[in-house]
């Protein structure tokens, strides 16, 4: 027992509550990312993400175990796609370029609320560790939110925002395109290991998050 509560006592309790709050951000971005995808398409006539039931907030519906591991550790990850059968839609091409937008749009829009609920923490809560934490949480999630969203906006297959571009060309060129999307992670996870997106997607993130912050707190 004394063992016990000595390894408990040189625990870093408040790096463990940090990665805690940073998992439970992760998720969040994650999960409303997914399902957002999920309704889009849904409210344009298809059933898919419903049927496979993909339209919940449950983040265990939507949790890619490795890409999740790569978020907390690697800063960028993913979880499982869903899916969309773009068949249904009236207009395919726009159908799905809007299921698309929603995942991104969705991210920066919590990334506002969250900003919203911590200005209202810090002025008009108690100064209390409780709070403080909740704070913290609040900015973090915001903060990953506002980087998943700039993130999946780049025209780069196989993210959000290379269906956004894809929907202006021609029906044959954006068919072939769309066959080949999934060669396109092999690109993006070299962009990503070699740095090339590093600084333009950091001033991009730290742009948008610094908007947000000067359009809520001051």
């Amino acid at each position: 027992m004394n063992a016990f509560r000595d390894y408990f006592a040189s625990l870093d309790m408040t790096a463990m509550l940090s990665a805690s709050l940073r998992l439970v951000a992760v998720l969040l971005c994650l999960t409303v990312h997914e399902t957002c995808h999920g309704l889009a398409a849904y409210a344009l006539g298809d059933p898919t993400a419903k049927r496979e039931h993909r339209l919940s907030l449950n983040p265990l519906h939507h949790i890619d175990w490795l890409g999740l591991a790569a978020m907390l550790t690697l800063g960028f990850g993913w979880a499982k796609p869903v899916p969309v059968d773009m068949r249904y839609f009236k207009r395919p091409k726009q159908g799905m370029a809007l299921t698309a937008l929603a995942g991104p749009a969705s991210n920066l829009l919590l990334a506002l609320v969250l900003m919203l609920g911590g200005r209202a923490i810090l002025y008009r809560s108690p100064d209390t560790a409780a709070w403080g934490w909740f704070y913290a949480f609040l900015m973090i999630a915001a903060q990953m939110n506002v980087g998943l969203g700039v993130f999946n906006l780049l025209p780069i297959s196989p993210l959000d925002g290379s269906k956004v571009l894809f929907a202006v060309l021609p029906d044959a060129a954006y068919m072939k395109l769309m066959r080949y999307e999934r060669y396109g992670v092999f690109v993006l996870y070299a962009l990503i290991f070699f740095g090339v997106l590093d600084g333009f997607l950091g001033r991009a993130v730290s742009a948008v998050y610094n908007a947000f912050v000067n359009l809520i707190f001051y």
